[in-house]
Protein backbone atom coordinates (compact mmCIF):
# COMPACT_ATOMS: atom_id res chain seq x y z
CA UNK A 1 0.00 0.00 0.00
CA UNK A 2 1.41 3.38 -1.02
CA UNK A 3 1.64 5.91 1.80
CA UNK A 4 1.17 9.66 1.39
CA UNK A 5 4.38 11.52 0.64
CA UNK A 6 5.99 12.93 3.77
CA UNK A 7 8.50 15.66 4.42
CA UNK A 8 11.06 13.98 6.67
CA UNK A 9 13.95 15.68 8.48
CA UNK A 10 16.80 13.26 9.17
CA UNK A 11 19.15 14.55 11.86
CA UNK A 12 22.57 12.98 12.35
CA UNK A 13 26.10 13.88 13.35
CA UNK A 14 27.46 11.46 10.74
CA UNK A 15 26.43 10.87 7.15
CA UNK A 16 28.00 9.62 3.89
CA UNK A 17 30.64 9.86 2.61
CA UNK A 18 31.92 9.31 6.17
CA UNK A 19 32.82 5.64 6.72
CA UNK A 20 30.98 3.99 9.60
CA UNK A 21 27.93 1.82 10.13
CA UNK A 22 25.62 4.69 11.10
CA UNK A 23 26.47 6.74 8.01
CA UNK A 24 26.10 3.66 5.80
CA UNK A 25 22.65 2.90 7.23
CA UNK A 26 21.42 6.49 6.93
CA UNK A 27 22.62 6.73 3.35
CA UNK A 28 20.52 3.70 2.37
CA UNK A 29 17.48 4.84 4.36
CA UNK A 30 17.45 8.40 2.99
CA UNK A 31 17.91 7.26 -0.60
CA UNK A 32 15.23 4.59 -0.20
CA UNK A 33 12.74 7.12 1.17
CA UNK A 34 13.37 9.46 -1.75
CA UNK A 35 12.83 6.61 -4.20
CA UNK A 36 9.47 6.00 -2.52
CA UNK A 37 8.42 9.60 -3.17
CA UNK A 38 9.20 11.28 0.16
CA UNK A 39 11.05 14.58 0.57
CA UNK A 40 14.05 14.13 2.85
CA UNK A 41 15.88 16.98 4.55
CA UNK A 42 19.32 16.13 5.95
CA UNK A 43 20.57 18.05 8.99
CA UNK A 44 24.23 17.30 9.71
CA UNK A 45 27.59 18.90 10.54
CA UNK A 46 29.62 20.40 7.74
CA UNK A 47 32.14 17.92 6.31
CA UNK A 48 35.47 18.42 4.57
CA UNK A 49 34.72 19.41 0.99
CA UNK A 50 31.37 21.07 1.74
CA UNK A 51 30.99 24.59 0.40
CA UNK A 52 29.90 27.44 2.64
CA UNK A 53 26.58 27.94 0.83
CA UNK A 54 25.40 24.38 0.23
CA UNK A 55 22.46 24.50 2.66
CA UNK A 56 19.04 24.50 0.98
CA UNK A 57 15.56 23.24 1.81
CA UNK A 58 16.77 19.62 1.71
CA UNK A 59 20.13 20.13 3.43
CA UNK A 60 21.08 22.09 6.53
CA UNK A 61 24.77 22.14 7.39
CA UNK A 62 25.82 23.13 10.88
CA UNK A 63 29.06 23.66 12.72
CA UNK A 64 30.92 20.58 13.93
CA UNK A 65 33.79 19.86 16.28
CA UNK A 66 36.01 16.81 16.21
CA UNK A 67 35.63 13.84 18.52
CA UNK A 68 38.95 13.31 20.36
CA UNK A 69 40.73 10.22 19.07
CA UNK A 70 38.38 9.75 16.10
CA UNK A 71 39.62 11.65 13.04
CA UNK A 72 36.78 12.31 10.64
CA UNK A 73 34.01 12.04 13.26
CA UNK A 74 32.46 15.07 14.93
CA UNK A 75 29.69 16.43 17.10
CA UNK A 76 27.23 18.79 15.47
CA UNK A 77 26.32 22.14 17.01
CA UNK A 78 23.28 24.25 16.12
CA UNK A 79 20.95 26.24 18.34
CA UNK A 80 17.44 25.07 19.03
CA UNK A 81 16.18 28.49 17.87
CA UNK A 82 17.85 28.09 14.46
CA UNK A 83 16.03 24.82 13.90
CA UNK A 84 12.78 26.19 15.35
CA UNK A 85 12.82 29.13 12.91
CA UNK A 86 13.66 26.90 9.96
CA UNK A 87 11.02 24.27 10.70
CA UNK A 88 8.40 26.87 11.53
CA UNK A 89 8.71 28.11 7.92
CA UNK A 90 9.35 24.72 6.28
CA UNK A 91 7.68 22.27 8.61
CA UNK A 92 8.60 18.57 8.44
CA UNK A 93 5.89 15.97 9.02
CA UNK A 94 8.28 13.91 11.13
CA UNK A 95 11.88 13.92 12.39
CA UNK A 96 14.22 10.98 12.57
CA UNK A 97 17.04 11.66 15.05
CA UNK A 98 19.88 9.18 14.58
CA UNK A 99 22.40 10.59 17.07
CA UNK A 100 21.82 11.90 20.56
CA UNK A 101 24.60 14.50 20.74
CA UNK A 102 24.20 18.30 20.84
CA UNK A 103 22.69 18.40 17.34
CA UNK A 104 20.14 15.71 18.15
CA UNK A 105 19.23 17.40 21.43
CA UNK A 106 18.61 20.76 19.71
CA UNK A 107 16.47 19.01 17.09
CA UNK A 108 14.45 17.21 19.77
CA UNK A 109 13.76 20.44 21.67
CA UNK A 110 12.76 22.34 18.51
CA UNK A 111 10.45 19.56 17.34
CA UNK A 112 8.73 19.26 20.72
CA UNK A 113 8.17 23.02 20.82
CA UNK A 114 6.59 22.89 17.35
CA UNK A 115 4.60 19.72 17.99
CA UNK A 116 6.39 17.74 15.26
CA UNK A 117 6.46 13.95 15.55
CA UNK A 118 9.89 12.50 16.40
CA UNK A 119 11.25 8.99 15.92
CA UNK A 120 14.74 8.21 17.24
CA UNK A 121 17.27 5.50 16.50
CA UNK A 122 19.65 3.71 18.86
CA UNK A 123 22.63 3.30 16.54
CA UNK A 124 25.62 3.40 18.90
CA UNK A 125 26.02 1.88 22.35
CA UNK A 126 27.94 4.73 23.97
CA UNK A 127 27.51 3.45 27.56
CA UNK A 128 29.10 0.14 26.62
CA UNK A 129 31.91 1.95 24.80
CA UNK A 130 32.59 3.91 28.00
CA UNK A 131 32.75 0.67 29.96
CA UNK A 132 35.42 -0.62 27.56
CA UNK A 133 37.56 2.41 28.47
CA UNK A 134 37.06 1.81 32.21
CA UNK A 135 34.76 4.81 32.63
CA UNK A 136 32.00 3.17 34.65
CA UNK A 137 30.59 6.40 36.09
CA UNK A 138 30.39 7.97 32.63
CA UNK A 139 28.59 4.86 31.36
CA UNK A 140 25.91 5.25 34.04
CA UNK A 141 25.48 8.95 33.29
CA UNK A 142 25.20 8.24 29.57
CA UNK A 143 22.58 5.57 30.17
CA UNK A 144 20.53 8.03 32.24
CA UNK A 145 20.79 10.71 29.54
CA UNK A 146 19.96 8.36 26.67
CA UNK A 147 16.94 6.97 28.51
CA UNK A 148 15.73 10.54 29.14
CA UNK A 149 16.32 11.46 25.49
CA UNK A 150 14.56 8.49 23.89
CA UNK A 151 11.57 8.64 26.25
CA UNK A 152 10.75 11.96 24.59
CA UNK A 153 10.25 10.42 21.15
CA UNK A 154 7.30 8.49 19.72
CA UNK A 155 9.44 5.40 19.16
CA UNK A 156 13.07 4.31 19.32
CA UNK A 157 14.20 2.01 16.53
CA UNK A 158 16.78 -0.62 17.50
CA UNK A 159 18.61 -2.89 15.04
CA UNK A 160 18.62 -6.22 16.88
CA UNK A 161 16.48 -8.24 19.27
CA UNK A 162 19.35 -8.57 21.74
CA UNK A 163 19.77 -4.79 21.82
CA UNK A 164 16.04 -4.36 22.34
CA UNK A 165 16.06 -6.71 25.34
CA UNK A 166 19.09 -4.96 26.85
CA UNK A 167 17.48 -1.53 26.54
CA UNK A 168 14.18 -2.76 27.97
CA UNK A 169 16.13 -4.07 30.95
CA UNK A 170 17.59 -0.58 31.41
CA UNK A 171 14.17 1.06 31.43
CA UNK A 172 13.88 2.28 27.83
CA UNK A 173 10.34 2.43 26.47
CA UNK A 174 8.52 2.31 23.10
CA UNK A 175 11.24 0.29 21.41
CA UNK A 176 10.69 -1.15 17.94
CA UNK A 177 12.90 -3.54 15.99
CA UNK A 178 14.21 -2.40 12.62
CA UNK A 179 17.04 -4.50 11.25
CA UNK A 180 19.60 -3.58 8.60
CA UNK A 181 20.02 -4.63 5.00
CA UNK A 182 22.90 -5.24 2.64
CA UNK A 183 23.55 -4.49 -1.02
CA UNK A 184 24.10 -8.05 -2.22
CA UNK A 185 24.95 -6.86 -5.74
CA UNK A 186 27.85 -4.77 -4.45
CA UNK A 187 29.00 -7.27 -1.82
CA UNK A 188 29.32 -10.37 -3.94
CA UNK A 189 31.78 -13.32 -4.13
CA UNK A 190 32.11 -12.62 -7.86
CA UNK A 191 34.32 -9.63 -7.00
CA UNK A 192 37.10 -11.90 -5.72
CA UNK A 193 40.45 -10.71 -7.09
CA UNK A 194 43.52 -12.90 -7.28
CA UNK A 195 45.55 -9.81 -8.15
CA UNK A 196 44.57 -8.30 -4.81
CA UNK A 197 45.35 -11.57 -3.02
CA UNK A 198 48.75 -11.62 -4.75
CA UNK A 199 49.44 -8.20 -3.23
CA UNK A 200 48.73 -9.77 0.16
CA UNK A 201 51.21 -12.55 -0.59
CA UNK A 202 48.50 -15.23 -0.90
CA UNK A 203 47.91 -17.81 -3.60
CA UNK A 204 44.54 -19.21 -4.72
CA UNK A 205 44.48 -21.91 -2.02
CA UNK A 206 45.87 -19.86 0.87
CA UNK A 207 43.64 -18.41 3.60
CA UNK A 208 43.02 -14.68 3.93
CA UNK A 209 41.78 -14.01 7.48
CA UNK A 210 39.91 -10.73 7.18
CA UNK A 211 38.76 -8.07 9.62
CA UNK A 212 36.88 -4.94 8.52
CA UNK A 213 35.91 -2.08 10.81
CA UNK A 214 36.99 0.88 12.87
CA UNK A 215 40.25 0.19 14.68
CA UNK A 216 39.34 1.26 18.21
CA UNK A 217 39.56 -0.12 21.74
CA UNK A 218 35.85 -0.87 22.01
CA UNK A 219 36.10 -3.34 19.11
CA UNK A 220 37.99 -5.95 21.19
CA UNK A 221 40.71 -6.24 18.56
CA UNK A 222 43.20 -7.65 21.05
CA UNK A 223 41.64 -11.04 20.29
CA UNK A 224 42.90 -11.01 16.70
CA UNK A 225 46.50 -11.86 17.64
CA UNK A 226 45.88 -14.96 19.83
CA UNK A 227 43.26 -16.19 17.38
CA UNK A 228 45.66 -15.97 14.44
CA UNK A 229 48.48 -17.58 16.45
CA UNK A 230 46.25 -20.52 17.38
CA UNK A 231 45.14 -20.98 13.78
CA UNK A 232 48.77 -21.01 12.62
CA UNK A 233 49.79 -23.50 15.33
CA UNK A 234 46.80 -25.75 14.66
CA UNK A 235 47.18 -25.77 10.88
CA UNK A 236 50.90 -25.35 10.10
CA UNK A 237 50.28 -26.78 6.62
CA UNK A 238 48.10 -23.76 5.70
CA UNK A 239 49.44 -20.41 4.62
CA UNK A 240 47.44 -17.82 6.58
CA UNK A 241 47.59 -14.05 6.58
CA UNK A 242 45.58 -11.52 8.56
CA UNK A 243 44.23 -8.66 6.41
CA UNK A 244 42.86 -5.64 8.27
CA UNK A 245 40.62 -3.16 6.44
CA UNK A 246 39.79 0.08 8.24
CA UNK A 247 41.36 2.87 10.23
CA UNK A 248 41.12 4.34 13.70
CA UNK A 249 43.00 5.33 16.85
CA UNK A 250 44.38 1.82 17.48
CA UNK A 251 45.92 1.29 14.06
CA UNK A 252 49.51 2.10 15.05
CA UNK A 253 49.31 -0.18 18.09
CA UNK A 254 47.87 -3.04 16.05
CA UNK A 255 50.55 -2.63 13.38
CA UNK A 256 53.19 -3.12 16.10
CA UNK A 257 51.39 -6.13 17.60
CA UNK A 258 50.70 -7.76 14.22
CA UNK A 259 53.80 -7.15 12.08
CA UNK A 260 52.91 -9.91 9.59
CA UNK A 261 49.40 -8.57 8.96
CA UNK A 262 48.42 -6.48 5.94
CA UNK A 263 46.82 -3.15 6.84
CA UNK A 264 44.81 -1.78 3.93
CA UNK A 265 43.34 1.37 5.49
CA UNK A 266 39.76 2.49 4.98
CA UNK A 267 38.11 1.31 1.77
CA UNK A 268 34.74 2.13 0.27
CA UNK A 269 32.44 1.14 -2.59
CA UNK A 270 33.70 -1.39 -5.11
CA UNK A 271 37.18 -1.43 -3.59
CA UNK A 272 35.74 -2.42 -0.21
CA UNK A 273 33.60 -5.09 -1.86
CA UNK A 274 36.67 -6.47 -3.65
CA UNK A 275 38.56 -6.68 -0.34
CA UNK A 276 35.70 -8.59 1.27
CA UNK A 277 35.31 -11.03 -1.61
CA UNK A 278 39.04 -11.72 -1.70
CA UNK A 279 39.01 -13.00 1.88
CA UNK A 280 38.12 -16.46 3.20
CA UNK A 281 37.58 -16.26 6.97
CA UNK A 282 36.13 -13.19 8.71
CA UNK A 283 36.88 -12.48 12.38
CA UNK A 284 34.52 -10.13 14.23
CA UNK A 285 35.36 -10.09 17.97
CA UNK A 286 33.41 -6.94 18.93
CA UNK A 287 31.15 -7.06 22.00
CA UNK A 288 29.78 -3.51 21.79
CA UNK A 289 27.73 -3.51 18.59
CA UNK A 290 24.11 -2.45 18.31
CA UNK A 291 24.13 -4.34 15.00
CA UNK A 292 27.39 -4.65 13.05
CA UNK A 293 26.79 -3.97 9.35
CA UNK A 294 30.11 -5.54 8.44
CA UNK A 295 28.78 -8.96 9.46
CA UNK A 296 26.09 -8.82 6.76
CA UNK A 297 28.57 -7.44 4.23
CA UNK A 298 30.97 -10.32 4.97
CA UNK A 299 28.19 -12.92 4.70
CA UNK A 300 27.00 -11.44 1.40
CA UNK A 301 30.59 -11.60 0.13
CA UNK A 302 30.66 -15.33 0.85
CA UNK A 303 32.98 -15.30 3.87
CA UNK A 304 32.87 -17.72 6.79
CA UNK A 305 32.20 -15.42 9.75
CA UNK A 306 33.31 -16.00 13.34
CA UNK A 307 31.52 -13.75 15.83
CA UNK A 308 29.99 -13.60 19.26
CA UNK A 309 26.35 -14.66 19.49
CA UNK A 310 24.74 -11.23 19.62
CA UNK A 311 23.53 -8.35 17.44
CA UNK A 312 23.76 -9.00 13.69
CA UNK A 313 25.61 -12.29 14.14
CA UNK A 314 22.87 -13.74 16.36
CA UNK A 315 20.26 -12.57 13.89
CA UNK A 316 21.87 -13.80 10.68
CA UNK A 317 24.22 -16.69 11.48
CA UNK A 318 23.14 -20.25 12.18
CA UNK A 319 26.04 -21.80 14.04
CA UNK A 320 27.64 -24.52 11.95
CA UNK A 321 25.51 -23.69 8.92
CA UNK A 322 26.26 -20.13 7.77
CA UNK A 323 29.06 -19.24 10.18
CA UNK A 324 30.38 -19.97 13.66
CA UNK A 325 29.29 -18.35 16.93
CA UNK A 326 30.70 -18.16 20.45
CA UNK A 327 29.07 -17.15 23.70
CA UNK A 328 29.71 -13.42 24.29
CA UNK A 329 33.01 -12.90 26.09
CA UNK A 330 34.24 -16.51 25.76
CA UNK A 331 37.55 -15.96 23.98
CA UNK A 332 38.48 -19.65 23.95
CA UNK A 333 35.17 -20.52 22.30
CA UNK A 334 35.70 -17.78 19.70
CA UNK A 335 39.13 -19.18 18.80
CA UNK A 336 37.76 -22.75 18.74
CA UNK A 337 35.03 -21.63 16.34
CA UNK A 338 37.63 -20.20 13.96
CA UNK A 339 39.65 -23.42 14.15
CA UNK A 340 36.57 -25.53 13.40
CA UNK A 341 35.90 -23.62 10.18
CA UNK A 342 39.39 -24.44 8.87
CA UNK A 343 39.38 -28.07 10.00
CA UNK A 344 38.12 -29.36 6.65
CA UNK A 345 38.04 -27.64 3.28
CA UNK A 346 34.49 -28.89 2.64
CA UNK A 347 33.26 -27.31 5.88
CA UNK A 348 34.64 -23.92 4.87
CA UNK A 349 33.20 -24.22 1.35
CA UNK A 350 29.72 -25.20 2.59
CA UNK A 351 29.54 -22.48 5.24
CA UNK A 352 30.61 -19.81 2.77
CA UNK A 353 27.96 -20.90 0.27
CA UNK A 354 25.24 -20.87 2.94
CA UNK A 355 26.37 -17.44 4.15
CA UNK A 356 25.99 -15.95 0.68
CA UNK A 357 22.59 -17.56 0.13
CA UNK A 358 21.23 -16.15 3.38
CA UNK A 359 22.63 -12.63 3.04
CA UNK A 360 21.52 -12.26 -0.58
CA UNK A 361 17.92 -12.21 0.71
CA UNK A 362 18.53 -9.35 3.19
CA UNK A 363 18.06 -6.38 0.86
CA UNK A 364 17.48 -2.74 1.82
CA UNK A 365 14.04 -2.20 0.16
CA UNK A 366 12.20 -4.20 2.84
CA UNK A 367 14.06 -2.31 5.59
CA UNK A 368 13.17 1.06 4.04
CA UNK A 369 9.51 -0.01 3.92
CA UNK A 370 9.63 -0.82 7.65
CA UNK A 371 11.26 2.54 8.34
CA UNK A 372 8.59 4.34 6.33
CA UNK A 373 5.86 2.58 8.33
CA UNK A 374 7.40 3.66 11.66
CA UNK A 375 7.60 7.29 10.49
CA UNK A 376 4.01 7.26 9.22
CA UNK A 377 2.81 5.73 12.49
CA UNK A 378 4.46 8.54 14.46
CA UNK A 379 2.79 11.12 12.20
CA UNK A 380 -0.60 9.51 12.70
CA UNK A 381 -0.08 9.41 16.45
CA UNK A 382 0.87 13.10 16.52
CA UNK A 383 -2.22 14.05 14.51
CA UNK A 384 -4.48 12.00 16.77
CA UNK A 385 -3.17 13.66 19.94
CA UNK A 386 -2.85 17.23 18.62
CA UNK A 387 -5.10 19.69 20.50
CA UNK A 388 -8.12 20.79 18.53
CA UNK A 389 -8.24 24.44 17.45
CA UNK A 390 -11.22 26.23 18.99
CA UNK A 391 -12.48 29.61 17.78
CA UNK A 392 -14.13 31.86 20.34
CA UNK A 393 -17.03 34.12 19.28
CA UNK A 394 -15.76 37.39 17.93
CA UNK A 395 -12.23 36.12 17.32
CA UNK A 396 -10.58 35.83 13.92
CA UNK A 397 -8.75 32.93 12.33
CA UNK A 398 -4.98 33.21 12.63
CA UNK A 399 -3.25 34.09 9.39
CA UNK A 400 -0.71 31.76 7.79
Amino acid sequence: MNMPALRIALVSETFPPEINGVANTLGHLSEGLRQRGHQVEIVRPRQAGDGRDESDQDLLLCRGWALPGYPGLQWGEVSMHTLWRRWRKLRPDVLYIATEGPLGLSALRAARRLGIAVVSGFHTNFPQYSGQYGLGLLARLLTHYLRWFHRRTAATLVPSASQQLELERRGFERLALMARGVDACLFNPARRSQALRDSWGLGPHDIAVLHVGRLAAEKNLGLLRPCLQTLQNTYPQLRLRLVVVGDGPQRATLEQQLPEAVFCGAQRGESLAEHYASGDLFLFPSLTETFGNVVLEALASGLAVVAYDEAAAAQHIRHGHSGALAMPGDQAAFIDAACWLLEEHETLRRVRLNARQHASRQGWPAIVEQFEAHLQSACNQALATAPALTIKPGSTMPRG
